[in-house]
């Protein structure tokens, strides 16, 4: 029978209101890791087996992504999305909305259902970086690999260069604390960008700048 243990008490992070953790022990769990927000406590489940030093880097890391959850509830996507596209003569997404789980990537799409995924990790970074992503993404609506007519679409946007270069600095300074694998939740895969629809991710396919 799963039990909460090591109850961390309140404590504040970032921009989140005091969260209080509850770390439930579950032997039935082998690997994987789920948290959800009941009122103002964050329940973090995790395999009975799991190490006290793992456990803090996994509680750590759930209050991270509640900080970027509260931070994209500022932020419009669809109303930033159309703007930028109007602006900058690019195909509106059917859909675009924010994802956690794409660990190395900033954003993907799939051109064939237009729908445009954004890592919950811009929402903290600033508004023009998360703007050039965007763009990177509209851009592949028209023209899925990185080549010259697509670099021609995405450098429209005058801040291109600038926020390539912040992005392939973060990527070489890794967040403190990043996601373990075998996360799961909501979107556990997100897609590439491909011709032919969603591809599997692979470090490989991604620009210098990781998107």
């Amino acid at each position: 029978m799963s039990a909460p243990s090591a109850a961390s008490g309140p404590r504040p992070y970032g921009t989140v209101p005091t969260v209080r953790v509850v770390v439930v022990r579950s032997p039935r769990r082998r690997k994987t890791v789920q948290a959800r927000e009941v009122g103002d406590v964050l329940q973090v489940s995790i395999p009975a087996t799991m190490t006290r030093a793992d456990e803090e880097r996994w509680v750590a890391e759930m209050l991270r992504r509640v900080e970027r959850r509260s931070a994209a509830s500022t932020v419009d996507l669809e109303e930033r999305a159309a703007e930028l596209a109007g602006r900058y003569h690019l195909r509106r997404p059917a859909t675009i909305r924010w994802v956690d789980n794409q660990r190395w990537r900033w954003g993907s799409c799939t051109p064939a259902d237009r729908a445009v995924r954004i890592s919950s990790r811009l929402a903290q970074e600033p508004g023009w970086v998360l703007d050039y992503v965007i763009v990177h993404e509209l851009a592949h609506l028209d023209v899925p690999r990185h080549g010259p007519d697509f670099w021609a679409l995405v450098g429209r946007y005058p801040l291109t260069e600038r926020a390539r270069g912040y992005l392939i600095a973060r990527a070489l300074a890794p967040e403190p604390g990043a996601t373990p694998p075998g996360a799961v939740g909501p979107d556990a895969d997100a897609d590439g960008c491909d011709e032919d629809g969603p591809v599997p991710p692979r470090r490989n396919r991604r620009g210098p700048d990781g998107v």
